[in-house]
């Protein structure tokens, strides 16, 4: 690390702790679900309908918000994420039934919804472009560290009276150190330019660059900006150009989602115990493996995206992905002549899942996002973009349970290696090299037609 970087990494840092709440509640179910319906007694919709509740608070906070981060800027949204968090997690310990933690769960979701879109949106413009992929990695390295601390935390608390509550009521921790946190920041410097706001902007440049000419980089971004500056309004005006880069955006939401995260993060202690894990401990003890596996194979994206390029890494975690989910569903497949090394093999492919998931789909799809718009709509693109990954999220975690249930363990797993391929051939064709690739140069490309494979400096 450059001391020149210093001030950059602080931002980084307290910012990434929007990533470490929504894995933390994108995590937390998983264990609490086991004794959740163990109070209530759940049917399998109705724990689908729970699991998924957070992703319809999600959609609406990624739907209502990507306006509004253009108009007030990110932080006031980062800052609005925090409280919301607070108040969701202090809501949900307390729920005296099943409808009132649902509620209390989409509420939530509504700022995991935001922050999921406004802070890889944050880092990616505060960030120099030979960091850029480094640091908006970061976040996803925060949501791994979110989910491993909530597999700790349901560890911690399985035992304690009131299980699930306190597992529910320990995400208001992180929300308060972020609420503070970011209270001391400041906006990113291409927002403040948006807004006229140029000696702001240069403040902040000479802050987290202090040895680059801050003149020259607010000329360039006004350069891109200058034709809606001096409109008469402000309204988006969609163009034909536009098309590839929302493909390239929701297309890549696709493949993080539907190749079937979600399900293993959800429902880890769940499959763990379908695999043949006798009790609840043991399933969740075997899930905070997993944890520790996502968190430190994330690191591999931090060290090397912005050396090796984002589609090199989504190659890689594509084949492994696909590679793991055919062997977790051969294994179900013949887990009568597997006996008690099915729970081996499950443990075994689920790993190796994670791990090609995390230094690749993980950090990379929501660094292509941050990167791929114009700066003009790059929030409400981005808040298109957050509606969408969570859209799918819902779909795919809803029906997860009735699939196993309809259609069987192994037929459910190869469908999501099926998608698997689909998604590698996608980004072939339709996901541009942005390595080294400054954001104004990217959208330049982009209005010039080059092809998604073509991309260049």
């Amino acid at each position: 690390m450059k001391i020149v970087y210093f001030w950059l990494y602080v931002v980084a840092i307290i910012a990434s702790l929007g990533g470490l709440l929504s894995g933390y509640d994108t995590g937390v179910i998983s264990g609490a679900l086991l004794y959740i319906n163990e109070t209530w007694n759940l049917s399998d919709y109705t724990q689908g309908f729970l699991v998924s509740s957070v992703l319809i608070g999600a959609v609406i906070g990624a739907a209502s918000n990507g306006v509004l981060a253009d108009k007030y800027g990110r932080k006031k949204i980062i800052v609005a994420t925090a409280i919301i968090f607070i108040i969701g997690s202090i809501l949900s310990a307390i729920a005296p039934n099943i409808k009132l933690l649902i509620i209390s769960r989409i509420m939530v979701g509504l700022a995991v919804g935001m922050v999921n879109f406004v802070v890889p949106l944050y880092l990616s413009e505060v960030a120099p472009k030979n960091l850029r992929g480094m640091l908006v990695s970061l976040y996803q390295w925060a949501i791994t560290a979110g989910i491993l601390f909530s597999y700790l935390i349901n560890g911690a608390f399985a035992s304690a009276v009131y299980n699930w509550r306190w597992m529910l009521f320990a995400g208001v921790i992180p929300a308060s150190i972020l609420l503070i946190g970011i209270s001391f920041l400041g906006d990113t410097p291409r927002w403040l330019l948006s807004k006229n706001r140029d000696e702001e902007a240069k403040q902040i440049f000479n802050k987290i660059e202090p040895n680059v000419d801050a003149e020259a980089e607010i000329l360039s971004i006004k350069e891109t900006l200058k034709d809606e500056l001096n409109a008469k309004d402000n309204k988006i005006q969609f163009k034909k150009w536009m098309i590839m880069p929302l493909i390239a955006g929701i297309g890549i939401m696709f493949c993080q989602i539907c190749t079937g995260i979600n399900t293993i993060i959800y429902y880890a202690p769940t499959i763990f115990k379908m695999a043949g894990f006798d009790s609840n401990i043991s399933a969740i003890y075997a899930a905070m493996g997993i944890g520790l596996i996502n968190f430190f194979t994330t690191i591999i994206a931090i060290l090397f995206t912005d050396k090796l390029g984002r589609k090199p890494l989504l190659y890689f975690g594509l084949s492994g992905l696909i590679v793991s989910l055919i062997c977790l569903g051969c294994a179900f497949q013949f887990a009568e002549a597997l006996g008690d090394a099915l729970k081996w093999v499950a443990v075994g492919s689920l790993g190796t899942y994670i791990i090609c998931f995390a230094f690749s789909l993980g950090p990379i799809g929501w660094i292509i996002v941050s990167e791929v718009f114009p700066l003009k709509i790059r929030g409400a693109a981005m808040s298109l973009c957050t509606v969408a990954n969570f859209g799918f999220n819902f779909i795919v975690v809803f029906t997860f349970l009735p699939l196993i249930h309809r259609i069987g363990e192994a037929c459910t797993f190869w469908m999501f290696g099926i998608i698997a391929i689909l998604c590698l051939i996608f980004v072939y064709y339709f996901i541009p090299e942005t390595k080294g690739i400054s954001l104004e140069t990217i959208e330049k490309n982009w209005i010039e037609g080059v092809p998604p494979r073509k991309f260049n400096n």
